[in-house]
């Protein structure tokens, strides 16, 4: 089971994006949990992941998010702005599993 968080602002729009990737993982018979965070509660969740995704609109944060990430060994990437605003969890999903394998 991949365990893939999401990292964002407010979290209304990625967890629309959550649901889209959890069916697309259903679709693709991938074990993933997937949930939406707060960027802020990045430290208190990244010992529990395996991949990290960061929300565009957060993409600004991605220099402190990589450190904090790399003492976890947690990769980590800013989800592609298109990809977020047309909500597509099959590529988001296809982005985060691209990193842990």
């Amino acid at each position: 089971m991949v365990k893939i968080g999401l990292f964002c602002a407010a979290g209304f729009s990625t967890g629309m994006l959550v649901n889209n990737m959890k069916a697309a993982a259903e679709k693709k018979e991938v074990a993933a949990e997937i949930n939406a965070y707060s960027q802020g509660s990045l430290a208190d969740h990244v010992a529990d992941l395996d991949v990290v995704l960061l929300g565009p609109q957060v993409a600004y944060t991605l220099d402190k998010s990589e450190e904090i990430c790399k003492e976890h060994q947690v990769p980590i990437s800013v989800i592609p702005m298109a990809d977020y605003g047309m909500l597509d969890g099959n590529k988001v999903l296809d982005l985060a599993l691209s990193l842990v394998d």
